[in-house]
């Protein structure tokens, strides 16, 4: 029965891509149908037609006739290669300015400024690494106050707080008061583990806004070329910075 199953899906097939033909000429092969020849027949007219084109344009090309292309392009192995102009881009900005819009773009730019603001009043700044340091400057009437110089002594307050930028407080205010606040070696490495964690955050942040701006002034000049208003490039476009492009003034109807 499968036998005679597949026999029969067979010849379905067979007289799908065979015409009809006498008995006595099987011997010679498959007979195409006249639209699988015609199919075959348009399909090699069209290449003899095409490059029938390009012996005609090769013999009448002059040699001495310059083209702007010529300017983009070299041989290389006699084969003509174009030399595409890299982008000043990177892969996520690309992705970005091909996916969302302008104002998706600047949304996200302000909603991470919002966020850096934030960190920022929390923080208070006062041990940021990026931050640049504090300066203290002390002046003296003669070279033996400065060789006597102690800034413990000057501060007026313990040798083991000079270093701090904030928090210091004086030897009589240690005296009158009792410590607040943890005091515990380990409580305090997990805080300042804690802070210092916050502060990284803060910095991809502050990095995060600065290339969502970037790709948002990108976006703009893109679009802004698309304006038919003469115009001439200033300066090139780079990772950090959109390129300058100078239009002619118009005056407005």
């Amino acid at each position: 029965m499968a036998a005679a199953f597949r026999k029969a899906a067979k010849s379905r097939q067979r007289e799908h891509r065979e015409r009809s033909q006498p008995g006595f000429r099987k011997h010679l092969g498959l007979l195409e149908k006249k639209k699988d020849y015609k199919l075959r027949a348009d399909d090699y007219r069209k290449k003899q037609e095409y490059l029938r084109a390009l012996r005609k344009k090769a013999l009448e090309k002059n040699p001495d006739e310059f083209y702007y292309k010529m300017t983009r392009v070299k041989l290389q192995d006699g084969v003509h290669i174009i030399k595409e102009t890299k982008e000043e881009v990177t892969p996520e900005q690309l992705k970005l300015m091909r996916t969302q819009d302008v104002k998706y773009i600047e949304m996200k730019r302000v909603a991470e400024a919002k966020k850096i603001e934030r960190l920022k009043s929390e923080l208070h700044l006062l041990d940021f690494q990026g931050k640049q340091p504090n300066k203290h400057v002390f002046f003296f009437d003669t070279k033996k106050e400065v060789e006597q110089f102690d800034l413990a002594t000057h501060l007026r307050t313990a040798p083991e707080l000079v270093d701090r930028a904030f928090n210091r407080p004086t030897i009589e205010t240690l005296q009158k008061e009792k410590v607040k606040g943890v005091t515990q070696q380990t409580l305090l490495k997990r805080i300042a583990k804690e802070r210092q964690k916050q502060y990284n955050c803060l910095t991809q942040r502050i990095d995060r806004e600065k290339k969502l701006f970037v790709i948002a002034q990108k976006i703009q000049t893109r679009k802004d070329l698309l304006d038919k208003t003469q115009k001439v490039k200033v300066k090139k476009e780079t990772v950090n910075s959109p390129a300058i492009y100078k239009f002619q003034s118009r005056r407005k109807r």
